[in-house]
């Protein structure tokens, strides 16, 4: 009886606490059949508790409650539209790390091949009219000690269709380097000798005849220097040299000129860019027609210094010369910009000095000046202003350039009133407004292309024109290298403008203009033999760049070449 009881107050108790609401149906017969399995254990006989008689009045029904569900809707909470700003403070520490360098490896590239060089090379050939050519050097290269070197050319040519119409030059030459590299100083020099002939032909050739003799002129010219400088870098980024230059000439009518210039040069680099530079030069010059003897010396003093940055250069300096106890200062400044890189920059500068008009300098520029008549050399000073443009367009270089030079004793040449076959020379201030450019183009592999023009434009004191000095000319040149460097194929055109001359009645008068067109060729046949030919002068222009004096015309020179 009492083991009924509890269960009775067990399952009341579970009916007020709602114990369902914790555990399902089947946990609850489940734990009904484990009490009441206890309650049979615990009633069996041998326990303590009396045995009773149970009168079941009314059977038990168990029921649920209906349970009240809750409605729950989650919602967001409301945005923080507040702004904040969050400063944090981190404390800074340097740690010291010890590594090893990296070491960086080059990466492995095919090597081009390294061109033979040839020690020597020969050229012989014969043109047409008469002129035969002969061209060799040899050289000698033990970079470390020494250098050597010779040269030698022939070239003349006999136009007979004009009586003494022609010209014949020779040159000689030998040069040497000696390299002390214990030391680090260099030691040069030089030797050459020059035969010059040509032949004063612009007479009238109906009315008037000369033997070859008569009107034959030779200049003969030995050349020598000497310097030493430094042949490897110094410690202190210090390059010097030190030498002289000499030469003598003489011609057939027994006028002569000896000039020897002294020069010294240093230059300091800093941060292996920026140079500070000073010349001097001692240049003494003496000229003797065995009537006179002349003599024009010059001093020269050049300090500048140049500074290279980023994207600018300023060149800042001063050319201080001396003459016949007369001092004057020439500037030497330039400034350039880069506009865009190497594409394009801009430069502007300012540069003056003396040219000596020696016997050599005319007879070089004009063959034909007389020598013998009191011929008089001087210094032409001159200031340049200048600026223009330059720069790199992947296959174009290219400048082009504006300026403005001032110039006392401008040398001109007329024709000599006593002796007609030669010309004089007379002196005048002129101011020279001139436009240049060149470009040097290589549009497709091979080829190259060379193009320079110049225009000049003369206001003069004294004299009415510029005798004899050219005021337009265009140069292009065109080579083209094929065939695995086999065959070069080149043309070049050449325009010049009529040159104003004083004719015989010493008026003003203005000499046919230029335009030559040439084309070339050489073929290497062989490893060491090739074949060259030259045809200059398609259209046979005649034109006078000295009075009375036609050029050649149309002429083919060719022949072979030869290196070792």
């Amino acid at each position: 009886m009492l083991e009924l009881k509890l269960i009775i107050v067990i399952l009341r108790e579970i009916e007020e606490l709602n114990f369902y609401k914790m555990m399902s149906i089947k946990n609850i017969v489940s734990t009904f059949i484990f009490l009441v399995i206890a309650v049979v254990a615990y009633a069996q006989p041998g326990g303590d508790l009396p045995s009773e008689e149970v009168e079941i009045i009314k059977n038990f029904e168990a029921a649920l409650e209906e349970s009240n569900k809750l409605e729950i809707t989650p919602e967001l909470p409301p945005l923080d539209e507040n702004s904040r700003k969050l400063v944090y403070t981190i404390p800074s520490k340097t740690l010291n790390v010890e590594y090893l360098a990296p070491k960086i490896r080059p990466i492995a590239m095919k090597r081009d091949p390294i061109p033979k060089v040839y020690n020597g090379h020969i050229k012989l050939g014969y043109g047409i009219p008469s002129s035969p050519y002969v061209e060799g050097s040899y050289h000698y290269v033990d970079p470390k000690k020494f250098e050597l070197g010779f040269n030698g050319m022939h070239h003349s040519a006999n136009f007979k269709d004009l009586d003494n119409q022609r010209f014949a030059l020779t040159d000689i030459g030998f040069d040497g380097t000696y390299f002390n590299s214990d030391q680090g100083f260099a030691i040069g020099g030089n030797l050459g000798y020059t035969i010059d002939q040509v032949h004063f032909y612009g007479y009238d050739h109906d009315e008037q005849t000369f033997a070859r003799d008569q009107i034959k002129q030779e200049f003969k010219t030995f050349e020598a220097g000497a310097k030493i400088f430094n042949g490897e870098r110094t410690n202190g980024d210090l390059n010097y040299t030190a030498g002289f230059d000499f030469y003598r000439l003489t011609d057939n009518y027994a006028s002569d000129e000896n000039n020897i210039d002294i020069k010294l040069g240093v230059t300091k680099w800093f941060n292996e860019q920026h140079e500070l530079t000073l010349g001097i030069t001692t240049d003494f010059t003496t000229y003797d027609d065995q009537m006179e003897k002349n003599n024009l010396n010059n001093f020269y003093l050049m300090p500048n210094f140049t500074f290279h940055g980023d994207a600018f250069k300023v060149k800042v300096g001063a050319n201080l010369t001396s003459n016949d106890d007369k001092f004057k200062v020439f500037p030497n400044a330039e400034a350039a910009v880069n506009i865009v890189g190497n594409k394009l920059s801009i430069y502007a500068g300012a540069e003056g000095s003396l040219y000596k008009n020696s016997f050599k300098k005319l007879s070089d520029y004009n063959p034909f000046i007389v020598s013998r008549t009191n011929l008089e050399i001087k210094n032409s000073s001159y200031n340049n202003f200048y600026g223009g443009i330059r720069g790199n367009l992947k296959v174009v270089d290219y400048q082009g350039q504006i300026g403005l030079k001032k110039v006392n004793d401008l040398a001109l040449f007329i024709q000599h009133p006593v002796d007609t076959l030669r010309f004089g020379v007379l002196y005048d201030t002129v101011d020279v407004f001139y436009i240049k450019g060149t470009i040097n183009a290589t549009p497709i592999k091979g080829l190259e292309i060379i193009g320079t023009v110049g225009s000049n434009v003369y206001s003069l004191n004294n004299q009415e024109k510029a005798w004899h000095l050219p005021a337009f000319e265009v140069n292009v040149g065109l080579t083209y290298t094929t065939l695995e460097d086999k065959l070069r194929i080149k043309g070049e055109v050449f325009v010049e403008n009529g040159v104003p001359y004083m004719n015989d009645l010493g008026e003003a008068d203005k000499l046919n203009g230029l335009f030559d067109i040439s084309l070339g060729a050489d073929y290497q046949l062989a490893k060491n033999f090739g074949i060259f030919f030259q045809l200059n002068n398609l259209a046979n222009n005649k034109r006078q760049r000295w009075a009375n004096y036609p050029t050649y015309g149309i002429n083919i020179l060719g022949g072979i070449t030869a290196r070792f």
